[in-house]
């Protein structure tokens, strides 16, 4: 993995310890949204498409999960990333104040919610490091909307690359096999958008594309 990208507002770079801890909270919300969820170990990493020891290593705190390996545990569990990650908000208020987004570092990525929580969608600001996460493969129930704010992007859609600038978007079926990478070495921002299903079989595939290239 790479260095968690920067809070952008105060320019200062963390270190990779920093990056680490910033998810005090996810080993205990993820063994205990399994069992809320009824899933054994074996279940639950299978769907998510990892190995056992890989997710007892998380819910142990051994290791931090990425991004994508979190909206794959949130789809699973029936959660929201917020709820992963310990976040509790006092009220579900239709606007969301800048504010009151504070930046999460996981896998790479630093990400601000953006979004209500408890709802049928979930929205990000996301920062993507150049180099970071270029190998992983996402495949899952559901939409992504994305929408380029700084930096190019590049999206692998199965078998097509799309370079898209600042202003560009995409939509698409989740179900497509998919990888976000950033074209730049300042990296790419983007706003993102996806669909939260409630279901226990709802998956996320992870893994690089076999011959190809970030």
């Amino acid at each position: 993995m790479s260095s968690s990208e920067t809070e952008r507002s105060s320019g200062a770079a963390p270190s990779p310890d920093q990056a680490a801890d910033a998810l005090p909270a996810v080993a205990p919300q993820l063994r205990s949204l399994r069992r809320q969820a009824s899933l054994t170990l074996e279940a639950a990493a299978r769907a998510a498409g990892l190995s056992p020891a890989h997710l007892s290593r998380l819910e142990t705190g051994q290791r931090q999960p990425s991004l994508p390996m979190l909206l794959a545990l949130a789809r699973i569990y029936g959660t929201t990333v917020a709820e992963l990650l310990g976040e509790t908000a006092a009220a579900r208020d239709a606007v969301i104040r800048a504010a009151d987004m504070e930046p999460t570092a996981a896998g790479g990525w630093t990400y601000w919610q953006a979004g209500a929580p408890a709802r049928g969608m979930q929205a990000l600001r996301v920062h993507v490091p150049y180099g970071s996460q270029g190998d992983i493969v996402r495949v899952h129930p559901g939409e992504e909307w994305l929408h380029v704010l700084r930096g190019r992007l590049r999206l692998r859609l199965g078998d097509t690359t799309h370079q898209l600038a600042p202003g560009d978007s995409a939509h698409f079926d989740s179900l497509t096999p998919h990888r976000i990478a950033a074209q730049d070495p300042d990296g790419v921002e983007l706003l993102f958008v996806h669909t939260l299903l409630q279901s226990p079989t709802a998956a996320l595939c992870l893994g690089p594309t076999p011959g190809d290239t970030p």
